[in-house]
């Protein structure tokens, strides 16, 4: 008779969902990201009328950064899919409860909104950062409004790829962070809309 050792009586350790880091770098603290992949999953699955998570909410979700985390890039790739599929079913929720005429002026109203103000001059887009405080990078901020008010007025191509992982350096007395973000996610939310 064999006697095995405690180590092989342990259930195999459940492989990581996506690529770690080295010891060096930092990642996404991989458990708060399995638990929110798990309750984004429960989510999905439930009666789209009593949802608990919105594509919003996997917009805005944000990880702690630790040694030997999931890769950032990895992570973002995924949870930019699972914000489409939520975007996907409630547009679809929408347009049965509503039907299509009214969820395309509700969405043409909300497009007109953001064109409004990113059709403002440059430098006056939104509200800057007073004092010695930094905001996002005007300049750069500004080419960014030009390429999405030219997609909204124009359809010039721009991805919603390109409008999620757009970054901006930071100058003082820049553009309010959190105002421009709220743009730039009104802008996702059109495009997904529309799809």
């Amino acid at each position: 008779m064999t006697t095995r050792s405690p180590e092989s009586r342990r259930p195999a350790a459940a492989s990581p969902r996506f690529p770690l880091t080295s010891r060096r770098e930092r990642g996404y603290d991989a458990k708060i990201v399995d638990a929110f992949l798990d309750r984004a999953r429960a989510a999905f699955e439930e009666d789209p009328d009593a949802a608990s998570l919105a594509a919003s909410d996997v917009r805005a979700v944000a990880f702690p950064l630790v040694r030997r985390g999931y890769r950032p890039e990895a992570v973002d790739a995924a949870l930019a899919r699972v914000e489409d599929a939520f975007a996907v079913r409630e547009r679809e929720r929408a347009l049965a409860h509503a039907g299509t005429g009214e969820w395309i002026g509700r969405t043409r109203e909300r497009a007109q909104e953001i064109l409004d103000r990113l059709s403002r001059d440059p430098g006056r887009r939104f509200d800057r950062v007073r004092g010695l405080g930094y905001g996002y990078r005007v300049e750069e901020v500004d080419i960014v409004a030009d390429k999405v008010a030219a997609f909204l007025a124009e359809g010039r191509p721009v991805t919603v790829e390109q409008v999620r992982t757009v970054a901006f350096r930071m100058q003082r007395g820049g553009y309010r962070e959190a105002q421009v973000d709220a743009v730039l996610d009104a802008v996702v939310d059109v495009m997904l809309a529309v799809g």
